[in-house]
């Protein structure tokens, strides 16, 4: 009899131990929801090269659903099991900076979780027959009392460049950046529109969509010229060689500081901007799933491949713990914060 019991707890322990296990692992099928509703884009991408790269090492099913920010932070938020995770970039944090409906505060109300990658195209262009060469001509326009007109797309990674624009307007001359103007717009193909129809001066654009515009003869309407890149020249280093398209980057590296100056600050150190990719859990996600990622995402990214998959795309590579990625991006808000709230709102176009 008490060999029958004996082997009866041990036949309870043999089934409850895989349980335990499973209730601290990620679950045989993910979810991976974006905050893009784009499956073009370079969320899209970063997100499906790593969930990629995730089930082969982890030996599970990780599906990357596009339904953008306000659906995507819903379904972390229902869900602390680990069944659904969520991926996207700085918008997640800015949205909430520019007092845009739908976004939290991330760092209160989810769990930060490992960055991933960083997309290091955001830029600013002009007109190629612009008589606004550099980002100097530019502010020097705003202190002489030019209105210099900026389509930007408001309340998040479009935007936050124009900030920093009248922001250093504002230590160069105290007022002078009143006389940036923002013409808020939507898509990149709205703001590309808003310069051929010379309704703007300056716009947001990147490296990914807009280099093909700067190859144009300047007597075409659609001709650019790039004056900023905001990436820190750090992460443009990382950048294959040749760079994209026409574009080098040793070409890329000249509208990038230290070389185009837009100060952040008295000190002079220069504003900086790289849009980077990082998980975003429930914020009672079982911790042993989110070390489970750093770990395996740790080996991927030892391996070497996953880097050239994402270089591939015009992606730069960055790996940081869930435990450093919340710290560098909670410095990273607090920093652009002091600087939204110093330069107060834009006007209206």
């Amino acid at each position: 009899m008490a060999g029958l019991l004996l082997t009866a707890v041990g036949a309870s322990v043999l089934l409850v131990q895989p349980y335990e296990a499973a209730a601290q692992e990620l679950p045989r099928n993910v979810r991976l929801v974006i905050g893009s509703s784009s499956t073009g884009g370079d969320t899209y991408q970063s997100a499906a090269i790593v969930a990629d790269a995730l089930s082969k090492q982890l030996g599970i099913n990780i599906k990357v659903d596009a339904v953008g920010p306000t659906e995507a932070f819903k379904a972390v938020s229902r869900d602390r099991r680990g069944t659904t995770l969520m991926i996207h970039h700085d918008q997640s944090y800015l949205g909430h900076l520019y007092g845009q409906r739908g976004y939290e505060d991330i760092f209160a109300n989810y769990k930060i979780g490992p960055t991933v990658a960083v997309n290091p195209g955001n830029a600013y262009l002009v007109p190629k027959d612009s008589s606004y060469k550099t980002m100097e001509d530019i502010l020097d326009a705003a202190k002489s009392g030019e209105r210099v007109r900026v389509a930007i797309q408001p309340g998040g990674v479009s935007e936050i460049g124009f900030s920093a624009m009248r922001n250093a307007a504002r230590l160069r001359a105290p007022g002078s950046e009143k006389n940036l103007v923002p013409v808020n717009t939507g898509s990149q193909s709205d703001k590309d529109q808003a310069l051929f129809d010379n309704l703007a001066d300056v716009i947001n654009g990147s490296i990914q969509s807009n280099e093909q515009y700067t190859q144009l003869p300047e007597s075409d309407q659609k001709a650019m010229r790039f004056v900023w890149i905001t990436a820190e020249p750090e992460t443009l280093n990382q950048a294959p060689e040749q760079g994209m398209g026409a574009l080098t980057r040793e070409e890329m590296l000249k509208y990038a500081a230290p070389e185009v100056s837009v100060p952040l600050n008295e000190e002079g150190e220069n504003f900086t901007f790289d849009k980077e990719f990082f998980f975003i859990f429930n914020k009672d996600v079982d911790p042993a799933i989110v070390k489970q990622i750093d770990t395996a995402l740790s080996e991927i990214y030892a391996k070497g491949e996953i880097q050239e998959r994402q270089k591939e795309v015009f992606l730069t590579p960055e790996f940081r713990t869930a435990e450093e990625a919340s710290a560098h991006l909670q410095k990273k808000s607090d920093t652009y914060a002091k600087m939204i709230e110093q330069i107060g709102a834009a006007p209206n176009n």
